[in-house]
Formats: C-alpha cells, structure tokens, sequence
C-alpha cells in the first residue's frame, strides 16, 4: 500500500480516538491496518481501490460471502417495517422452530446480542440449575470476553500475549479449572476430584481461536461420556462452528448432544447475534419461568432475525457444504507440498482452514509453539497480493458460497509465491 495511504491517515486518526485505533484487538495489523470501503462476494474493497479476496469474512460469520443478494433483500425489507420494537415479533417463533429441528439437542433457546453473551448466560444457567459454582473450560479456548472466561484464552489474547486480562479479579475466576484439548485423563482426573464442585464444561468442539485445533478421533464422545457420569453439564460453543460444520454444526458433524449449546456468527447472517439453548428442564429454569436472570434491549430484534433466518435457510434449501469443503480441500492441498518443504503445515475441516507455520497443533501448548512472527510476515505478503487472511497465526481462515475456483487458483498460486519469499 502507499505510504501516504488513506488507510493510513485514517489510522492516525483514530490512534488518537481508540485504543490501538480499533475496536477488536485483533484488527491493531502492523503497520497499519487497511480501512474497508465496501464488500460484495468473495471481496474486500479498501478506501485505496486495492481489491483483496476475503478468507476472514468477518471472523466467519459470512458462509455466504458479503452482501449476499437473498440476505440484503430480507434487511431491506425489514427496514421498511421498523427495525427495533421491544416486542416479540413472529420470526422469532419461525427462527427458533428452525434452530430447535436443526439441532435436537436445543428443546428450548433464547436469542442475545453476542456470542460473549451467549456464552456467559449458559455458565449461568449451568450454575443456577445445578447450584454448583465451577467450571472447566480448554486451555487456549476462547468464549468471549467475560471474566470467567478470560483464562488462557485464546484469539485476540493469545496473538497479543495477555492470556489473563488485567481488571479480572482473582475471586472471579477461582472457580474456572483448566483442562488441555485432546487430553480425556485429564479432565477424567479433574472430574473425578472435583466434579461434587463443577456445574459445567465449556468447550469448542473444534478450536478456532488459538489457530484451527482439530479432535482426536473419540474425543468428543469420550468427553461427553465422562460428563454424564460426573453429572457435569457439557456446554458445547458452537458460536464458531455452528452451521458452518454442517447445518446442524459440530454436535451434528461428530454425533455428540450436549446439554446445552451456544450459537452465534453464521446465524445472524452478518448482523449481531448470539443463541443459547438446551434441554427444556435446564431452559426453564430463566426468568421470568425461573430464578436465573437474563436480559436484553436489543435481544431477538427483527433485523438480526431477519438477516440470520434468511442465512440459515438459504443453507438448509441449498446444502452447499459438499462444495464448501471440497473448495477448502483445494487450497490445503494446493499447498501442502511447498509447506512440507518448509517444515510447516496445514489442515481443514468442512470451510475453515488453517495454515501452520510449524507442526499441526493437537493442544493449546503446541499452538503456542508456532512461529507467530514468521505468519505474520506471511499474512503481509499475502495482503500485498491481494489475499486478506486473519491477522494472526491463531485464527481461522473461512471458506464462503461466493469463493470461486478461480479464487482458489489464484490464492494457492499467491500464497506459493509468498512462501518462497519467507
């Protein structure tokens, strides 16, 4: 990019008006950041005319590319209508019928703002409804920015190393107990030692926030084993994998029901949502039926309803994940030849991938063990090339519908390229 680019004057500016000039952690890219002017498909457009193919896609919330013809209609359409009433509306009833046939573990559910909040309110819920106080969660994990989480987390915490966030009272997460991934002796352990003082385990069923991290064959279903027989809740975030695994995410893909799931990204279409859900006994027990409170002005508004309902079912009529995957397949492939020849790596499941500048992780501590500066390097050279990835070595790269093969042709080539200069 030019040195006196418009990307970098507005960065100036809003250094001085932001933390970092951003408002998400992740997006502090060095030198400077681009500023995005406008997206339609498979495309990013910044405020220079520079034109990038987009393998973040908003963090993975856009399975159907930016501006989606179908999904712009419905907001269009709802705008005309109003686009906030504090009153229930009937798409919820619809959205909710759909996620609940969707996903049978999810009996009842309510709709929230974010996957953060979606995440909280279910270690609530887990709380109130067992009346126990603790919960497990994976090293490198990440469940949103609330406090009890924000241990070892992954994502933006562990690209800026800052794995436990200042401002977060000891006291607060005294009761969060930590278990690697992929490591069933241990939580077993943990369990059978402490399980009288756990209500729950969170956990994502594959990880995306400390790179692509994927299950060891058993591992899902060994997990839920050893939690019913603690009477351990498993709390699966599929905020991530949701609808993008498949349309009825990880718990579908791996044949796991949890008692309790979180949702997010994908099912807001690109707008702003989060979902939690479970069996009813345990969903009952939320205000005003029961004594765990939860609420929120802006929770189940209809343009996000709208947006994520028109999304959802875009993907049930049209079932584009045999497609979606064998796109993703191409780029990983395309790859793994010049990647072995560097001692790096890569992997995918279903439209996420990853590449690996090291050994394909299996844990938190492994990831941790890539070379995060030489990604980095990598990540720049592909920007100047015209391909957007995720700023940071433990992301995830998505896959849209509006991907093309000449996309994917053009970024093994790119990215070839980009690796001989390292």
């Amino acid at each position: 990019m030019p040195s006196e680019s418009l990307s970098k004057k507005l960065y100036e500016k809003a250094k001085n008006l932001m933390p970092a000039g951003v408002s998400s952690p992740v997006r502090a890219v060095k030198p400077y950041p681009f500023y995005t002017k406008y997206a339609k498909g498979s495309k990013l457009y910044d405020v220079d005319g520079n034109e990038y193919i987009d393998y973040c896609l908003a963090y993975g919330p856009l399975i159907l590319g930016h501006a989606h013809p179908d999904v712009k209609k419905a907001i269009l359409e709802q705008v005309e209508k109003g686009w906030l009433y504090g009153t229930p509306v009937e798409l919820e009833v619809e959205f909710a019928e759909l996620i609940t046939r969707l996903y049978p573990s999810i009996e009842m559910l309510r709709f929230v703002n974010t996957g953060s909040e979606a995440t909280m309110a279910a270690i609530r819920l887990a709380r109130g409804y067992t009346g126990k106080k603790g919960i497990v969660k994976v090293e490198g994990s990440f469940h949103g920015a609330h406090d009890a989480v924000l241990v070892k987390a992954g994502s933006g915490a562990t690209t800026h190393g800052v794995p436990n966030s200042a401002g977060v009272p000891e006291e607060f997460v005294k009761y969060t107990y930590q278990v690697p991934y992929n490591d069933v002796e241990s939580l077993s352990s943990l369990l059978e030692k402490n399980g009288d003082e756990i209500a729950a385990m969170i956990l994502e069923p594959v990880m995306g926030n400390s790179s692509l991290i994927l299950p060891a064959d058993g591992y899902l279903k060994d997990v839920r084993k050893i939690t019913e027989e603690n009477e351990v809740l498993l709390i699966f975030d599929e905020v991530i994998t949701g609808f993008r695994l498949s349309e009825g995410g990880a718990q579908q893909y791996y044949g796991v029901k949890p008692d309790l799931t979180t949702l997010g990204k994908i099912a807001g279409g690109g707008l702003p949502i989060g979902i939690y859900g479970g069996r009813r006994e345990i969903m009952e027990m939320i205000s005003p039926l029961g004594p765990v409170y939860q609420a929120g002005t802006f929770s189940g508004n209809p343009l996000t309803l709208a947006a994520g309902y028109t999304a959802v079912s875009y993907l049930v009529k049209n079932r584009p994940y045999r497609d979606l995957e064998s796109k993703t397949k191409a780029i990983v492939e395309g790859l793994s030849s010049e990647l072995e020849k560097l001692g790096y790596s890569a992997a995918c499941i279903a439209s996420m991938f990853c590449i690996y500048f090291g050994k394909k992780p299996e844990n938190y501590a492994d990831a941790l063990k890539l070379d995060a500066s030489k990604f980095l390097e990598f990540f720049s050279r592909m920007l100047e090339s015209g391909v957007f990835l995720p700023p940071s070595q433990y992301e995830t790269c998505f896959v849209s519908v509006a991907h093309t093969e000449e996309d994917v042709e053009k970024t093994v080539e790119v990215a070839k390229a980009c690796l001989r200069k390292l």
